[in-house]
């Protein structure tokens, strides 16, 4: 079940793997500027301060939502380009812990001032991303199915009650004595 939910054993296709990430960007500016609005009801914006904003339980409800989604939307996305998200999104987060730390140490290789990386995770970012938004599927030469439903050869194959009704309704489940 929580393959599922956190998109382990689903799989999503590259047009909806496309609108997805639209469509949480859509719905994340409008929870962010929903919380921006609040904030600013019922604060000056004279006696805000970077700091406050970080304790407010709706921004970080709002940046383990964003992160839970991404995470989920990425899982689905390896999945059906035929790698396993739980050898490839470690080793991504990984990648990226190392070059922060990297980014920290050697200052000159940051990308700048403001950047907590290097120029090296920032390609390895945008090959990922590009991976996962025009790899082709590895199953079905491409096609897209519902990634909820069983595979192909289990919904060929039918079971075994399915085989004891049809020999039922035809009356051949009774010998015949005669």
């Amino acid at each position: 079940m929580l393959g599922f939910v956190f998109g382990l054993n689903a799989r999503l296709g590259r047009l909806h793997f496309f609108l997805a990430s639209i469509a949480l960007a859509i719905v994340m500016t409008a929870i962010c500027f929903a919380i921006a609005m609040a904030v600013l009801r019922t604060t000056s914006p004279s006696m805000i301060r970077p700091e406050d904003l970080t304790h407010n339980w709706a921004i970080v409800a709002a940046m383990v939502l964003f992160g839970l989604a991404t995470f989920t939307l990425q899982s689905m996305r390896i999945r059906d380009i035929g790698w396993d998200p739980v050898c490839v999104i470690p080793a991504w987060i990984a990648f990226m812990i190392v070059d922060h730390v990297a980014a920290g140490r050697f200052p000159a290789w940051a990308i700048g001032q403001e950047h907590q990386g290097t120029m090296v995770g920032g390609l390895v970012n945008l090959a990922l991303l590009l991976a996962l938004t025009f790899w082709p599927s590895a199953h079905n030469e491409g096609a897209y199915t519902n990634p909820f439903e069983p595979p192909a050869r289990a919904v060929n194959k039918p079971s075994m009650s399915n085989q004891r009704l049809a020999r039922v309704s035809q009356g051949t489940a009774r010998p015949n004595w005669s």
